[in-house]
């Protein structure tokens, strides 16, 4: 007997949390020798060999497109979102990493709001607001400033938030593939560039690394997918924040982290922002 569609979800899902996990401790390994645009050109390269291996076997007509400014505005946008997180790995703990990155709600429901004239219902707000409540608890400004990797994953997370505006809207008429190969495809030069004035390999240790980064990157995009295909968003982004107690332990098993109880706090805050709006939205869908 098959499992049901809400279990495919929880499997899916469980597909994208050690992705996520794998990809970040891999970034981490990574920072040891190499540069962020080294990293995120490597991970371009591979990229750009699993997507070409993709379309040549699903058909070249997903290479058409109407609309590369905007395939080329989402991706300047999603390549500042990889820096900022991948440049957070290397110098703040993996838990401050992604919890900063759960931001990335308030910032795509600010964009919608200015950009594509979505409204802000109630629930939106009260997501808003307790989002920058659970932010402010993560960084906790002080008069001698904030950690200039924790911004930069902070301005990472805008950088997502717009790209999936722009993703929303080429999914109307672009497939997920054709979206995905005109990901790696223009963002390698973006990464190219830099690596070629300060050109240095990975060791042969660092190699699986290397290429974990660069599976991970798509495998945990596609698991989420799947999930979110098969269940409601009240399933799948409940499992999405199992992300930072997961990468907490992993933290402090493989570098020991310790547990910051405000990061945790922060982050439970802005989850609770999402799910307030999550399931506000799920209600309106059955009205």
């Amino acid at each position: 007997m098959g499992f049901s569609a809400p279990v495919r979800a929880a499997l899916w899902m469980s597909g994208a949390l050690f992705s996520f996990m794998v990809m970040a401790v891999s970034g981490r390994e990574l920072s040891a020798e190499l540069e962020t645009y080294h990293i995120l050109f490597f991970r371009s390269v591979i990229g750009v060999v699993l997507i070409g291996a993709l379309i040549s076997y699903y058909g070249t007509h997903l290479l058409k497109t109407q609309h590369l400014i905007r395939h080329g505005l989402r991706n300047i946008a999603h390549y500042a979102g990889q820096y900022g997180w991948f440049y957070g790995l290397a110098y703040i703990s993996l838990a401050e990493v992604i919890a900063i990155e759960f931001t990335t709600p308030v910032w795509t429901a600010l964009f919608a709001f200015f950009l594509i004239g979505e409204r802000l219902t109630a629930a939106r707000l009260i997501a808003l607001t307790l989002g920058l409540a659970g932010l402010v608890m993560i960084l906790r400004p002080s008069t001698e400033g904030m950690n200039p990797a924790a911004l930069a994953v902070l301005a990472g997370a805008v950088g997502y938030a717009f790209s999936y505006i722009q993703t929303k809207s080429l999914s109307a008429t672009d497939a997920p593939l054709t979206i995905l190969f005109y990901m790696t495809v223009m963002q390698l030069p973006f990464g190219l560039v830099p690596s070629v004035l300060d050109w240095r390999l990975p060791s042969l240790e660092m190699m699986p690394w290397v290429v974990l980064v660069g599976i991970t990157a798509m495998t945990a995009h596609y698991c989420m997918t799947r999930a979110f295909k098969l269940a409601d968003a009240t399933v799948v982004v409940p499992m999405d924040f199992l992300r930072l107690p997961l990468i907490m332990a992993v933290g402090f098993i493989v570098y020991q982290e310790s547990v910051d109880i405000w990061v945790l706090a922060g982050a439970v805050v802005m989850f609770s922002g999402n799910l307030i709006n999550v399931r506000a939205e799920q209600k309106k869908l059955r009205v």
